[in-house]
């Protein structure tokens, strides 16, 4: 039996290699650059839900392959949600610095610090979507603490640990993120195809 190939609506080549290391079976998981993709998808959704989708959507649309797309927001309780679908460009550009700065500065002084990472795939196969979602909860830090990851990652601390994202391992964070869940139910619904 000859695997099938399959879409990951990205160009990040360590996202796809992740991806692939999980997939037993019957999978070859591929990036937007492998297909002849080079258009940037333009996310314009007001949820996750609606960018995961125009992400898969597109591919679909134009390539015709079955493929799957994500998107991942940071949503703070105290600030209604925020910054949410907007996570990447909080503070106007893609800046995670600015973003960082802009969270703490809304957050000063407030006890609530209550915060989740969320993530929503969006899988078209067969021409059907499907979607999935991974949630990991914790707490917004009164400052920045550590250097791996990326984005909000020095400022989040997940339930039931006392460091933040940002001073995990690669490893480590893989185990209990966000991304990593919503991934886990993709490749379970994967595997029972």
């Amino acid at each position: 039996m000859t695997k099938r190939d399959l879409v990951f609506a990205t160009n990040n080549q360590h996202k796809v290699a992740e991806v692939q290391s999980k997939v037993n079976g019957n999978f070859n998981i591929i990036s937007l650059t492998d297909i002849g993709c080079t258009e940037d998808i333009v996310e314009d959704g007001t949820t996750l839900e609606e960018n995961a989708s125009i992400k898969s959507k597109y591919v679909y649309n134009n390539y015709q392959k079955d493929c799957f797309g994500d998107d991942t927001g940071l949503e703070i309780e105290y600030l209604n949600n925020e910054p949410g679908v907007y996570s990447a460009r909080y503070a106007g550009g893609r800046d995670p610095e600015k973003n960082i700065e802009l969270v703490l500065e809304k957050l000063k002084g407030e006890s609530n610090r209550k915060a989740r990472f969320r993530t929503v795939i969006s899988l078209i196969i067969d021409g059907k979507e499907h979607l999935f979602e991974g949630i990991v909860n914790g707490t917004i830090t009164e400052g920045k603490s550590g250097s791996e990851g990326f984005g909000y990652d020095p400022i989040f601390k997940p339930d039931g640990y006392d460091i933040t994202f940002a001073e995990m391992s690669m490893e480590q964070k893989n185990q209990i993120s966000h991304r990593g869940r919503a991934m886990e139910k993709l490749l379970e619904f994967l595997t029972g195809m």
